[in-house]
């Protein structure tokens, strides 16, 4: 039996070992519980407690003696839609909330602020970040100067970026500074024609949303970015971005 989806409600091992044993053996007492799940009788009673909360369990008393019963397991789907319920109503509130949170973040917002990432689950970050930056912001369109090497870090962390930017209906505009590369819809791409020496040490750079985030790799040739949230230094590399594009 497959039961470890039980504990997207917010259930523990023990907490499913107790309700397993009263669909199991029907009615029962604590004392025998704990004996059956292996437990101590004030933990059996802590989780009881919990499971009549959710909804799972009832109780009844047996000539002055309490007994414990499980609750049809139908009941597990009305305390899922009820969780589901809950997640709307919070969703709604935090996205209420949210223009509060980023007033407040934004107080101090003429310094940049610098954050670091390492790895490929570290680009795929940044890749999230531009996508849920832009469609929070209502923006469009962001700039990238691509690199090879740390291009095929970008694409291997996230294969499926550009479906997804295109599902959203965001543009890029990229310029190359190495060969290779080519557009997947939605997007533009230029090369800049650049000496041969030092292209393998090139970085990977994404101008978005009042950021700029920088991918290369470290000493040990592993992945690694930064995000820098500041809208001056955003602006600046947009301009000389665009600039650059017209010239090309």
């Amino acid at each position: 039996m497959e039961i470890s989806v039980l504990k997207k409600l917010g259930l523990g091992d023990k907490e499913i070992a107790v309700y397993l044993a009263l669909l199991e053996y029907g009615v029962n007492s604590v004392r025998n519980l704990a004996v059956l799940t292996k437990l101590n009788r004030g933990t059996v009673y802590d989780i009881l407690k919990k499971l009549q909360e959710l909804g799972l369990v009832s109780f009844f008393y047996k000539k002055t003696k309490q007994r414990f019963v499980a609750e049809e397991p139908e009941r597990i789907l009305k305390l899922l839609s009820d969780r589901e319920n809950q997640l709307k109503a919070a969703e709604t509130k935090i996205k209420a909330l949210i223009p509060e949170l980023k007033s407040l973040q934004e107080k101090g917002g003429d310094k940049p602020v610098t954050k670091f990432y390492e790895g490929r689950g570290g680009v795929r970050f940044i890749l999230d970040d531009i996508l849920s930056s832009l469609k929070w912001q209502q923006q469009t369109e962001y700039y990238v100067y691509s690199a090879a090497g740390v291009r095929e870090d970008v694409y291997g962390a996230y294969p499926d970026f550009n479906k997804k930017r295109i599902k959203n209906k965001i543009k890029a505009k990229t310029i190359s500074l190495s060969a290779g590369g080519s557009t997947y819809g939605l997007d533009e791409r230029k090369w800049l024609k650049t000496e041969k020496d030092g292209r393998g040490n090139m970085t990977y750079i994404l101008i978005y949303a009042g950021k700029c985030a920088f991918i290369s790799r470290d000493s040990r040739n592993n992945p690694v970015g930064v995000i820098i949230e500041n809208k001056m230094i955003y602006e600046t590399q947009k301009i000389l971005f665009l600039q650059l594009w017209k010239l090309i």
